[in-house]
């Protein structure tokens, strides 16, 4: 019985470099391998300065490897031009910070729909059905009309996780996202991206200083001084 193709990670990177400076060459991220599968939630632990914002940003397209190659649903990315990666992060990746940075003009399900924007206004409204019901699953169905001002942290936070999935990404990038919370709220978000990884098939690359909440991912990476140890 022939056995069945391996599902193929959503990223994958193979020996990617990373340094700053042209006339003295400062290295950050050396020889980084990693692949990260379907709906797998991976945590990535490290010291202030440790390579993981650097690390983020590349698998975010926000900036290029020195070296090696980086794939995002099988397709190398590394080299794409700009307007090219920024599809990409419209279309494949979402993005979560440690602050919520919602708008406060805009209520909270026009806030999550803000990425749908970039598509068009018939993507938006193809959306909305299926916003409405995330926010109604994380607690927020009432508050749809609300103003950022008028919810708690942790609330603004839910919304901001939901403006993540917002473009149904394959993979979601989450710096932080509980670092400005208290450990009430901060398990309630935690719990909630777990959750919603395990339901929608999502992968998540939490960047996270709590132990803790790395524990309870499928993996955890610890990056010390640019390498994976």
């Amino acid at each position: 019985m022939i056995p069945d193709d391996p599902i193929p990670p959503i990223l994958r990177l193979e020996k990617v470099c990373k340094g700053y400076g042209n006339g003295v060459f400062t290295p950050v991220l050396f020889d980084i391998q990693l692949a990260v599968q379907p709906g797998e939630f991976v945590a990535l632990l490290g010291a202030s300065g440790s390579g993981k914002t650097t690390l983020l940003n590349l698998v975010g397209l926000l900036d290029t490897p020195t070296e090696g190659k980086i794939f995002l649903k099988g397709r190398e990315v590394s080299t794409l031009s700009e307007d090219e990666r920024a599809y990409l992060r419209r279309d494949v990746l979402g993005f979560i910070f440690q602050f919520h940075y919602l708008l406060p003009a805009f209520s909270v399900l026009e806030n999550t729909l803000m990425p749908c924007r970039l598509k068009g206004r018939a993507a938006e409204d193809q959306a909305r059905e299926r916003i409405t019901a995330l926010l109604t699953r994380v607690g927020l169905g009432e508050r749809l009309h609300y103003r950022p001002n008028q919810l708690s942290g942790g609330q603004q936070q839910r919304v901001a996780i939901i403006r993540a999935l917002a473009n149904d990404p394959a993979l979601i990038l989450a710096d932080e996202p509980t670092g400005n919370l208290d450990s009430t709220s901060g398990r309630e978000v935690f719990n909630l991206m777990r959750e919603l990884s395990r339901s929608t098939g999502k992968a998540f690359l939490l960047v996270t200083h709590d132990q803790g909440f790395a524990r309870e991912a499928d993996r955890v990476l610890h990056l010390v001084d640019g390498r994976f140890v």
